[in-house]
């Protein structure tokens, strides 16, 4: 797919009040502090700090910030012609739906993954305004590794598109390791939750998704136990527990075998 500048826009959040200039573009609000909230089609959403907002062209929104001035984030503006490039079809952009246009999806971000949005949004705005060689592809191979984090392969909550049975459970079944990841690691205990059998949730997951349930759990886990390892001071101890596995050793299995590295590995990397 071609592109050219005025195919993806990037703007920093610095205005009291920032509207919503283009009309036939999806957009991205990374919303990182000193915002009053954040109103779509007329309903003002507060306490937005840290969070993402996808949000379909259909919506009417604005963001209202306390000071001007100072940086508070980013918005990016993608065509949806940028939505269907090849390089996107691996991830569950059209399933798990991050443009919803009957919902507002939000991601709450953890301080290692925004970091890493932050990282990625800041290379994109300097891409943007450059005509550097291979400037497309990189700014492709960017907006694929932000997907990443937001799709539904990292378990980040997303917004499924209800019109589907199947689609439906899945989105409640993504909800529900999201709240008791800590409490639940077999397949079972959410089927229970749930009042389905493993069957059916293993059956829908796949078709939605393209994976088992139990991958979503263990990806669910895998991603908090990184971050607790990369960004706390918890010991390996401390962490295995809050993640609710029955013993240290068994966490350090758990973490060898979803990464390839030992959980103090992890901590050196």
């Amino acid at each position: 797919m071609n592109m050219n500048a005025n195919d993806i826009k990037i703007s920093l959040i610095t205005e009291k009040i920032t509207s919503n200039p283009q009309d036939d573009f999806y957009a991205v609000c990374w919303i990182k502090h000193e915002i009053q909230g954040i109103e779509i089609d007329q309903i003002l959403y507060e306490n937005v700090a840290n969070a993402v907002f996808f949000l379909n062209p259909g919506f009417d929104w604005k963001i209202i910030k306390k000071v001007a001035g100072t940086s508070s984030g980013y918005i990016l503006y993608l065509p949806h012609a940028i939505l269907n490039n090849p390089v996107f079809k691996n991830l569950h952009i059209s399933e798990v739906r991050l443009f919803s246009a009957g919902e507002i999806p939000k991601i709450n971000l953890t301080p290692g993954i925004e970091k890493r949005v932050q990282a990625i949004l800041e290379m994109l705005d300097e891409l943007v305004s450059t005509n550097l060689k291979h400037k497309e592809e990189a700014i492709l191979s960017l907006l694929n590794t932000f997907f990443v984090y937001c799709d539904g392969k990292c378990n980040i909550k997303s917004v499924i598109h209800c019109n589907n049975a199947k689609s439906s459970l899945v989105y409640k079944f993504k909800k529900v390791v999201d709240q008791r990841f800590a409490q639940y690691h077999e397949v079972g205990d959410y089927a229970k939750l749930l009042n389905i059998s493993d069957k059916y949730l293993n059956e829908c997951v796949k078709e939605v998704l393209g994976t088992n349930a139990k991958n979503l759990i263990d990806e669910q886990l895998s991603m908090i136990a990184r971050h607790q390892l990369k960004f706390t001071d918890k010991t390996i101890k401390e962490i295995s527990y809050d993640l609710g596995f029955s013993s240290p050793e068994y966490f350090s299995f758990f973490v060898k075998k979803q990464s390839g590295s030992t959980p103090t590995q992890l901590r050196k990397e």
